[in-house]
């Protein structure tokens, strides 16, 4: 398999059906394809080799899909770059995978101008704006305009893909290498799954950089569907555009999903907006409460959610929950709540420290095996021995599975609080702080105590103009979750640190209690 299959597909059997619609322009699936291979007959021109990574540092754009066919095209590699990141963070995932030539739009110019005079490898510079192309810098579509197309090299299979780097938060990234098989199975699950069609008209809001808007990416070609593209997320512009581009398809983070709900509840124009067009909202990246959730399967009543569980490292899809377990039935018996079971092709295990599966209901870590899973991490053997131990990705998350399969997610490893000997799950505590009606959002993490080696601590956002103090979160909790889970500690706060895609940075959280000290979880 190789990632641009859906692309020669469509190009054969509807050549003039619409690929991508963006900032009030339309492109069909024959003018994409000849604008991925002359930018790829220009990447070789410049000297790029079978092998060489590229990279892209860039808000969402056509441009960026372009990149992402136009680079396996050439037999190069993929390695989009966090837009999140610090210069010294960009440049050390640049000579990290001895990437040669560096894309970058208007946005991060500057940015990329720093990171240009620092990195050791970059040889090839292009600028991918609508300005005046800096000194020293080539133009992204004088390439295209001047380039002849060249064939599709049709790489693929087991080579690799593309460089992903994740982390970055707790000290330098790790590039999570993966392979066409890889990124090819994730989307071919997702259309397994029922998601997607050739009749849909999908909204890009997450990062494109970020693999899960990759992998949409990749299951809308091959399925043949339109992509629409918005630069970033903005929730009042994201309800615009899926009432007047008639959008049916989106992915979201649960972050994103509440700022939208939050942005209609308070601007009476966009409540009256005619969205029934939507009949999937995916949503993944991080976890969502079931007061989020319950709160927008009644805002969408139409739409069937789906969610998707997995990490960078599996492609990255392990597991499915889809719209059919998003009703009555499976909110009484919790289901609705749960990660979904296996992907098709995906085994999944809950094992304890020595790798031995537990039984069903018991919490352990949450392993995977299958096409999916990584070639390992870049230039890190050790770490890829650690995580592929047994021939399973240990994915750092604890959890267990029901009789059924089901597997529920408690918390990240590091995220367990440990207090006077007993395991607290922080996801536990947050489902039942956000159960309050006062509550817009919080997060949970340990914090040190001489006594009992960790306390929870509460940090919460009031919805506008709620009154809420922190006894009455405490005994809220009290009457959902046993004592020792609650919270000893509550302080408030207007936003929380968050991620390019809605995940909660509980480090940054955490850091300031546990300066000098060492914590138990790592």
């Amino acid at each position: 398999m190789y990632i641009t299959q859906g692309l020669h597909r469509h190009l054969q059997a509807r050549p003039n059906a619409t690929a991508i619609r963006f900032q009030g322009r339309s492109i069909t699936y024959a003018e994409f394809a000849e604008r991925v291979a002359r930018l790829a007959g220009a990447l070789r021109k410049r000297g790029v080799a079978s092998g060489d990574r590229v990279a892209m540092l860039s808000v969402n754009s056509q441009r960026y899909i372009e990149y992402y066919q136009a680079v396996p095209w050439a037999d190069a590699v993929l390695n989009p770059v966090n837009i999140r990141w610090s210069a010294a963070e960009i440049v050390y995932s640049l000579d990290d995978s001895e990437t040669t030539v560096l894309i970058v739009d208007d946005t991060f110019l500057e940015l990329g101008k720093r990171v240009i005079e620092q990195a050791q490898t970059l040889r090839t510079l292009i600028y991918a704006g609508d300005g005046e192309t800096p000194k020293g810098m080539l133009n992204y579509e004088e390439l295209i305009r001047h380039a002849a197309p060249i064939e599709d090299a049709r790489r693929g299979g087991d080579r690799l893909l593309g460089i992903f780097y994740t982390g970055g938060t707790t000290g330098f990234p790790k590039g999570v290498m993966l392979s066409h098989s890889n990124v090819a199975f994730a989307a071919l699950a997702c259309l397994n799954a029922g998601v997607y069609g050739p009749d849909s008209a999908f909204l890009h809001v997450m990062p494109m950089f970020h693999l899960a808007d990759f992998a949409a990416m990749t299951s809308l070609f091959f399925s043949g569907g339109t992509h629409v593209v918005l630069p970033g997320f903005n929730p009042a512009v994201v309800l615009e555009t899926i009432a007047s581009e008639r959008i049916n398809e989106v992915l979201l983070a649960p972050t994103m999903i509440q700022m939208l709900l939050d942005c209609r509840d308070a601007n009476p124009s966009l409540a009256e907006l005619d969205l029934s067009c939507i009949r999937t909202i995916g949503y993944g990246a991080s976890p969502i409460t079931p007061a989020l959730l319950n709160r927008a399967l009644q805002a969408f009543p139409a739409a069937g959610f789906s969610q998707g569980y997995g990490m960078t490292e599996l492609a990255p899809m392990a597991c499915m929950l889809g719209r059919e377990f998003h009703g009555d039935e499976h909110h009484a018996s919790g289901k609705m709540y749960s990660a979904g079971r296996p992907a098709v092709c995906v085994e999944v295990r809950i094992v304890d420290p020595d790798d031995r599966e537990v039984p069903r209901g018991t919490v352990g870590e949450i392993v995977v095996r299958g096409p999916n899973v990584m070639l390992g991490y870049l230039n890190k053997p050790e770490a890829t021995a650690e995580a592929l131990r047994g021939g399973w990705m240990h994915t750092g998350d604890g959890g267990y599975m029901d009789e059924d399969g089901f597997v529920y997610v408690c918390d990240r490893l590091k995220d367990m609080i440990v207090s006077g000997g007993e395991n607290i799950y922080s996801a536990e505590v947050e489902t039942a702080i956000a159960s309050h009606p006062a509550v817009a959002q919080c997060a949970v993490i340990g914090i040190p105590c001489d006594k009992w080696g960790e306390t929870v601590h509460a940090v919460i956002i009031r919805k506008p103009g709620a009154d809420l103090c922190s006894e009455t979160i405490v005994a809220h909790c009290r009457e959902r979750i046993a004592g020792y889970k609650c919270p000893r500690s509550v302080e408030f706060r207007e936003a929380l640190p968050l991620s390019s895609v809605g995940k909660v940075l509980k480090t940054e959280l955490r850091d300031p209690f546990w300066q000098g000290r060492k914590r138990g979880i790592a």
